[in-house]
C-alpha cells in the first residue's frame, strides 16, 4: 500500500521510526518532511499530507505533531479527508469501521512506537463497515 508520512518537529522521531517499520512491512512510503527536530508550523505538513491523499497519490496518510491534534485539524480542511486522531486500539478501529478514516494523527509526544504501530496495524486492518455509516461520511465529504 502506498502510504504518504508528514509531520512537525514534535512528530520527526516518531514518523521517522514508523517509516522504517511501514517499509520494512513492504509499504511504499512517501516522506513529505519535516526532516529534523527545527521547530516547523504543523498546517503546512498535515494539508501537504491531506492534499496527496485526497488527489489519489496515496491511498492513506499518517500525520503526526507533538499531539497528533493541531495535525488533525490541518489535515481535515482538505476536502475528502478524514483525519482520525489516534488515542486506543477501540478508537483506532472505530475510525477505521465507523469514519472510514483516510488518515491517521498520532502525537509523537503522547505515543510510544510500540503503540503507534499497532494503532497504524489496527487502522490498515480494520475494514470499512459501511451500511448506516455510508450517508454519514457521505455528509462529512459533501461539507
Amino acid at each position: 500500500m502506498k502510504i504518504v508520512l508528514a509531520s512537525d518537529h514534535g512528530g520527526y522521531q516518531l514518523k521517522e521510526s514508523v517509516k522504517a517499520a511501514l517499509a520494512a512491512q513492504g509499504h511504499e512510503i512517501a516522506d513529505l518532511g519535516t526532516d529534523s527536530e527545527a521547530s516547523v508550523d504543523y498546517p503546512i505538513y498535515g494539508k501537504a499530507a491531506a492534499e496527496y491523499v485526497a488527489s489519489g497519490k496515496a491511498e492513506r496518510g499518517i500525520v503526526f505533531c507533538g499531539t497528533g491534534i493541531g495535525i488533525s485539524i490541518a489535515a481535515n480542511k482538505v476536502h475528502g479527508i478524514r483525519c482520525a486522531v489516534a488515542m486506543d486500539d477501540e478508537c483506532v478501529r472505530l475510525a477505521s469501521a465507523h469514519n472510514h478514516a483516510n488518515m491517521l494523527a498520532i502525537g509523537g509526544r503522547f505515543v510510544d512506537v510500540e503503540d503507534a504501530l499497532r494503532y497504524i496495524d489496527i487502522w490498515l486492518a480494520t475494514p470499512w463497515d459501511g451500511g448506516r455509516h455510508d450517508n454519514r461520511t457521505a455528509m462529512l465529504d459533501d461539507m
